[in-house]
């Protein structure tokens, strides 16, 4: 007999909320069937209006809400709720910090089957708005007139914006200039539906301690009309302004930036500073978005790698080498690895200009460049690894078991991949001992986790 779905798309149902998912949506049970309704929080009473029904769960837009929880907070953003750009503005700040540290000790017991770890509270920011050094946003045309901000949630469709509460001031006033300039020479924007127009993405880079500014406009095209009225306009009204890029990405891609970068004003990089290290940043480099709490994130690991001035380092996916510098004050060797050349060529670079001697940048995956070290009889007393949000290859955690350093420090933007990398660490031979969240993208549904592991048995966990 055929299951019958308790629930109809376009039908309003009121709703307890008993969970919240991992993008800080609501979850609520209709007869057993699941359904997750955004902007819901723990423990309220909803009207929901079902919008998307699949086989084993459904989608709910959020009516009214009937009973509202303690927890709820009044966005500070008119756009909040078209927006996609950020998911918890309604959820106090206090409670977005225990639902990350909720999240993570869900993972790590869930996922990774790992018990008796020490799971700190969630380190926030003082003030959480305005944090981001970095913003990427979509341009196109509504109307005939230019829009530029995030997609709605779940879309490509671009919701206009003048400010946004989590980027810098600077990027506001960019996306100001630039949407001027848009309409007053009529450009084009990119439409992606056929693959036509110019200029597809504006990026701003700022140093929060420099205040070096870098514009990046992406564009279809190699030619980009009135860039010289562009840049006059960037120059009059930005302040500190020290790079203005034109980035070139022909493709029909979600991928925002190419390999092709064209200086169409100023320096090819900025710079800024995390700690006492000072960093080059092209258009391409990877760099934390958060500058304060970077250094909270890389003086955890610092601390979690236990240096006493005679280990050997190695440090997997290490981008530019911001960890691989700070490892390097208190290492007697750092090894850097990973697969962007241009990042590697940038680590080399910040290394020479901080005058740092000990540390080794190498290009490659961290999968196979890893193991070539030790075949080479290279044996490391610490192991860090940064991955991306899939997390660590197999390979990678198989050789760093087979060299046995004391010390495994892992820092994770995903706690699920963190979670079945931990997992299969512990199968490996080593315990978790320490783990930290860390509130890099406070309004967001985000976490970046950092964790401390030694050999099974060692005195580390007394």
């Amino acid at each position: 007999m055929k299951n019958v779905c308790p629930v109809e798309k376009n039908k309003e149902y009121i709703v307890e909320v008993q969970g919240m998912g991992f993008e800080g949506e609501g979850v609520s049970k209709i007869d057993g069937f699941t359904v997750f309704i955004p902007g819901a929080l723990e423990n309220e009473k909803v009207r929901v209006k079902i919008v998307k029904v699949n086989k084993n769960f459904g989608f709910g837009k959020l009516t009214e809400v009937l009973e509202p929880s303690p927890e709820r907070a009044e966005p500070q953003c008119g756009i909040y709720r078209r927006c996609g750009g950020c998911q918890l503005q309604h959820l106090s700040y206090e409670a977005q910090l225990r639902f990350k540290r909720n999240r993570v000790e869900d993972c790590l017991r869930r996922i990774g089957k790992l018990e008796g770890f020490r799971l700190h509270d969630t380190i926030g920011m003082e003030n959480p708005y305005r944090y981001r050094n970095k913003v990427q946003l979509p341009v196109g045309r509504r109307g005939g007139k230019a829009v530029i901000g995030f997609y709605a949630q779940r879309s490509h469709d671009i919701i206009d914006m003048d400010s946004c509460l989590i980027q810098n001031e600077t990027a506001d006033k960019v996306i100001g200039i630039a949407r001027e300039w848009l309409d007053r020479f009529k450009v084009e924007a990119y439409d992606e539906q056929t693959n036509s127009g110019s200029l597809r993405n504006i990026m701003v880079r700022e140093g929060f301690r420099t205040g070096e500014v870098m514009v990046v406009v992406v564009t279809r095209t190699r030619q980009l009309p009135q860039a010289d009225e562009l840049v006059e306009a960037l120059r009059k009204g930005i302040p500190g302004l020290k790079s203005v890029i034109q980035n070139i990405n022909p493709k029909q891609t979600n991928v925002i930036l190419s390999d092709e970068c064209v200086t169409l004003w100023g320096s090819d990089t900025i710079s800024d500073f995390i700690g006492d290290f000072r960093f080059n940043i092209s258009p391409l480099s990877f760099f934390q978005v958060n500058p304060v709490q970077t250094e909270v994130l890389y003086g955890k690991a610092l601390e979690y790698a236990g240096l006493t001035g005679n280990e050997t380092v190695f440090d997997a996916y290490c981008g530019t080498g911001t960890i691989t510098l700070f490892l390097s004050k208190k290492a007697k060797k750092v090894y850097g690895v990973e697969i962007v050349p241009q990042a590697i060529e940038n680590a080399r670079i910040n290394a020479e200009q901080n005058g740092v001697e000990n540390a080794e940048f190498i290009v490659g995956e961290s999968e196979k460049v890893i193991p070539d070290l030790i075949n080479k009889g290279i044996k490391a007393d610490v192991v860090v690894v940064d991955p991306p949000r899939k997390g660590c290859g197999p390979e990678l955690l198989e050789a760093i078991a087979k060299i046995e350093p004391e010390r495994v420090v892992y820092v994770s933007c995903d706690p699920g991949t963190l979670a079945r990398d931990l997992g299969m660490l512990k199968d490996l031979g080593y315990d978790t001992i320490e783990v930290q969240p860390v509130d890099m993208f406070p309004m967001t549904a985000h976490v970046e986790t950092i964790i401390m592991m030694t050999k099974c048995g060692s005195e580390d966990k007394k």
